[in-house]
């Protein structure tokens, strides 16, 4: 089947290098890679979850953290606003 496709110079010189070096048609070259970058696109992405680890920081009793401003007030001072 015959379709035509606009190829990016460095991905094109990378397939010629390939088919070069593999004593191999351009196209055998193109269709092999684009078979094997489909399968691993339609993989699913396996990744790992986030983790992050608690560490103490620190902060000194009286802080109630219900209220921002009252946060800001003890933290910066009463000019912060």
């Amino acid at each position: 089947m015959r379709t035509t496709l606009v190829i990016d110079g460095d991905v094109l010189d990378k397939a010629r290098e390939v088919s070069d070096r593999l004593r191999a048609p351009l196209r055998r070259v193109i269709n092999d890679a684009l078979r094997i970058g489909l399968s691993e696109v339609e993989k699913p992405a396996l990744k790992k979850p986030y983790r992050t680890s608690p560490h103490d920081m620190g902060l000194k009793g009286g802080f109630c953290l219900d209220n921002i401003q009252e946060v800001l007030a003890q933290a910066e001072g009463e000019d912060f606003r």
